[in-house]
């Protein structure tokens, strides 16, 4: 079996988020980026199916060279091999199209994204990838078997789980369930030392447009002074609430 992981190169969340050029560009001075924690859920599951059921997992990223340390990570985790599709990600569309060529072209039995990337939350480029390559898909998975060509994959729902009966080939969107957090994996020395001499592919990108264009980004207002209310003065901790916070 032939899988591909898809991997996003996101800011870690502790990283203090800034813009350039009047709010139109985002500024990665001093950001730490890492593998979408998403994505990294689905890897860590394709490393189960390496280890159980010997399947090949290839890492891929649309991106320019500032996103190698990413897939090297992704190859020190256990990775077989790395793509990179030598463009910036600019919309969901584009980088659908780009991961289309690169499945098409590899002959890969399952593809394993996050159901999102955590920097632009679009969560749309699982399921237009598998439109593009006329795979099966299933988003949100929290949990999946293969055997043969016969899948069994549970996706989270409103209010509980839904068990469906698919087949390879197969895109799925993960979560957080499809391995738990206790079991990511962080590369050992051996493993950052084998990545090094592992396969990290960079290819061209084929000829796309971009469907939308970002104009520009507004940072969340900052969180107003705390204010201190007497247990006794229930009037005043009731107006607080309906006319600033406007809860009640």
């Amino acid at each position: 079996m032939k899988i591909l992981v898809c991997i996003s190169h996101v800011p870690d969340t502790t990283s203090k988020i800034n813009f350039t050029e009047n709010d139109t560009k985002f500024d990665t001075n001093g950001v730490q980026f890492v593998i979408n924690p998403y994505d990294e859920f689905s890897l860590t599951r394709a490393m189960w199916f390496k280890e159980k059921q010997g399947a090949n997992v290839t890492v891929v990223n649309v991106g320019n060279a500032s996103t190698e340390p990413t897939l090297r990570k992704a190859l020190a985790i256990g990775a077989d091999d790395a793509i990179r599709v030598n463009m910036d990600a600019t919309d969901g569309l584009s980088v659908a199209k780009q991961l289309a060529e690169v499945v098409k072209n590899g002959g890969y039995d399952l593809v394993l994204a996050g159901r999102e990337s955590i920097d632009y939350n679009g969560g749309m480029v699982p399921g237009m990838l598998a439109a593009l390559v006329d795979f099966n898909f299933v988003n949100g998975c929290v949990g999946m078997e293969i055997d043969g060509t016969s899948v069994t994959a549970t996706r989270e729902i409103d209010g509980g789980n839904e068990t469906l009966s698919t087949a390879l080939p197969l895109v799925i969107g993960g979560q957080k369930g499809i391995v738990e957090e206790k079991d990511l994996r962080i590369p050992n020395m051996r493993g950052i030392m084998m990545a090094r001499k592992k396969p990290l592919n960079v290819v061209e990108p084929v000829a796309t447009e971009s469907a939308t264009s970002i104009e520009s980004f507004e940072k969340p207002a900052p969180k107003g002074a705390v204010k201190l209310v007497d247990a006794d003065n229930v009037d005043e901790l009731i107006s607080l609430l309906h006319n600033e916070a406007k809860v009640i």
